[in-house]
């Protein structure tokens, strides 16, 4: 209570106390003057001159503060104007100032926060369209010459369509990561759980990325035998994905006659980690914040030769956080780079 006086009313008896004391005073010597007066008429003076004084400056100050302080707000939209009409009027500035200025920050913050989508916007839809208009222009243009009389020459023309099909065969690649990427930011893809080996797994897609890996003389290996199962909880197609997502990466920017090692360790009681490591070009440590941005190439020219849609790393950031799982990379330039992920240990 003593502290709610001080906030709302502190202003008013300070007022109110020294209009008080001075008109006792003044009484008091006039008083003394005219034959004297009684001190407990003094005391009744005093108290109804206080209280008078401080129902009345309070009042006033209220209406003045409030008036004014609420046309602020109303103007700068920093509070709804409802707000000061819910609770007590104080005439504590101190107060009303430690208000605005948080609401100022707030109102900062989320300006800043909209500027930031507003470029990340801009620069998604200026890739997105560069990403589509690449293979389109292609494919029209072997089109086009086909049309023009190409398609006479039968060794030209079977070159221009294998060149317009893997054209057209990107897009698709573009457009279904596109789609698996909003699907998991809204939580429209369900996660379908269940316990499967990891292990098991990983030679699953070592044999699907077999020859991709061979023709660049790149070994797919484990760091060391697993006779025993590490079986762990998640959907397993998803987790796929994630794996060789990682994987394809290591072979596109892995060394000529390199390796691809996966390992996967317990990490604390309930977690595994799975760790996919190369030793290729690495990665600088400017690029490694933005790696899990769609369509963020490190290397844009050699990264549109090797192909892919752009969105490897994106979708495994999405998948990992659909999991309510971790993915960390480190990496050294010329060295090479080590991407890992945890997931739920199975009882």
């Amino acid at each position: 209570m003593p502290s709610q006086f001080k906030k709302s009313y502190r202003f008013s008896a300070r007022t109110s106390l020294s209009i008080t004391l001075f008109t006792t005073l003044v009484l008091s010597v006039f008083l003394h003057y005219l034959g004297g007066l009684q001190w407990y008429w003094l005391l009744v003076f005093s108290l109804v001159v206080f209280s008078f004084s401080f129902v009345i400056i309070q009042y006033n100050v209220e209406r003045y503060i409030y008036n004014r302080i609420k046309k602020i707000y109303d103007e700068l939209t920093l509070l709804e104007s409802t707000r000061l009409t819910k609770g007590p009027i104080t005439t504590n500035i101190k107060t009303l100032t430690e208000d605005i200025d948080r609401y100022a920050k707030e109102k900062k913050i989320e300006i800043e926060s909209l500027r930031v989508r507003e470029e990340y916007r801009k620069e998604f839809i200026g890739n997105v369209s560069h990403e589509l208009k690449t293979p389109l222009f292609t494919v029209q243009g072997y089109i086009l010459t086909l049309l023009d009389g190409a398609s006479e020459n039968k060794e030209l023309r079977e070159k221009y369509l294998a060149r317009a099909s893997k054209g057209i065969e990107r897009l698709g690649f573009i457009i279904k990561d596109l789609d698996m990427i909003t699907k998991l930011e809204v939580g429209d893809l369900r996660l379908e759980p269940e316990v499967f080996d990891i292990i098991e797994l990983t030679k699953q897609v070592f044999d699907m990325l077999e020859m991709k890996a061979n023709k660049k003389d790149i070994t797919l290996a484990f760091d060391r035998k697993y006779s025993v199962p590490v079986l762990v909880r998640a959907d397993k197609e998803r987790i796929q994905q994630v794996l060789a997502n990682l994987m394809v990466n290591s072979i596109k920017y892995g060394s000529e006659r390199g390796t691809t090692e996966v390992s996967i360790e317990n990490l604390i009681k309930n977690k595994v980690i799975v760790r996919i490591t190369d030793n290729g070009e690495g990665i600088e440590k400017v690029h490694l914040p933005r790696l899990f941005e769609r369509f963020y190439r490190v290397d844009k020219s050699g990264s549109r030769r090797e192909g892919g849609s752009g969105l490897g790393l994106s979708i495994v950031k999405h998948i990992l956080e659909a999991h309510r799982e971790k993915i960390y990379v480190e990496s050294e330039s010329g060295i090479g780079s080590e991407f890992s992920f945890t997931l739920e240990k199975a009882e």
